[in-house]
């Protein structure tokens, strides 16, 4: 038997075979997370091409683990996993929170993606929490050796939040101003949005209410309650 073949009578190499192509749990995450729709899923995985998430979409599709759902003319078609594919979700979370406790901060910190932060951060909006109006929020993020990015969320009532990467022409309500580094480190729960902001590290500027509120409108990634006390003070010593 050669070494890149699993017996395949065994349960485990059945599911390896099944989730360990390249992508193929992060898409599953993505559409747990609410992304149906095409262009919605290739915004949750950057790094993926157009070409290898259409061909890994058939290939979970061929596996039972998304349905497509065909739109009616002009429509987009939809993915959505099948209840095989749910009975992971909590297996695959389970995987993530077991590398957020063990696997070193500093080395999940070194690889950083702006775009996915910020698509990220949009699903973890809470609008309730906002003005009850349209409401802008300009994100500068700053990644040294890097240049700075810009992004906007816009939200509005009735509607899900919008992230633009160009300027809406929106007058501003609030601005974010920090390092790349210290925005994931607050969000992943390495550390903490008051740590980051009484330190200095995040500056918030504009409207007074909506910036002493930040910890209620914007909810940190489902992961950081993970972090135990001892990593995440070994983190702040660092930072």
């Amino acid at each position: 038997m050669s070494d890149t073949t699993y017996p395949k009578f065994c349960p485990v190499a059945m599911a390896a075979s099944l989730l360990e192509p390249r992508w193929t749990m992060l898409l599953l995450c993505e559409m747990w997370s609410g992304s149906t729709r095409f262009n919605e899923i290739q915004r949750g995985v950057p790094g993926m091409s157009p070409g290898l998430l259409s061909k890994r979409l058939k290939e979970m599709e061929a596996n039972g683990l998304i349905t497509r759902r065909d739109a009616a003319t002009g429509g987009h078609a939809e993915y959505l996993t099948t209840p095989v594919a749910d009975e992971l979700q909590p297996l695959i979370t389970g995987l993530g929170e077991w590398a957020h406790r063990h696997i070193d901060c500093n080395v999940s910190l070194q690889h950083l993606d702006a775009r996915l932060l910020m698509w990220k951060i949009r699903g973890k909006i809470d609008q309730l929490q906002l003005p009850k109006r349209k409401s802008v929020i300009q994100f500068l993020l700053n990644d040294p050796p890097n240049d700075s990015a810009k992004y906007w969320l816009v939200s509005k009532p009735g509607e899900e939040i919008d992230l633009c990467y160009t300027d809406p022409k929106f007058n501003i309500d609030l601005y974010v101003v920090c390092n790349l580094r210290d925005l994931t480190s607050a969000w992943m729960g390495h550390t903490s949005f008051d740590e980051e902001i009484d330190s200095g590290r995040i500056a918030l500027i504009g409207h007074d209410l909506m910036a002493r509120t930040l910890t209620k409108w914007l909810r940190q990634s489902s992961f950081a309650d993970c972090v135990d006390a001892p990593r995440s003070e070994a983190m702040r010593r660092t930072v």
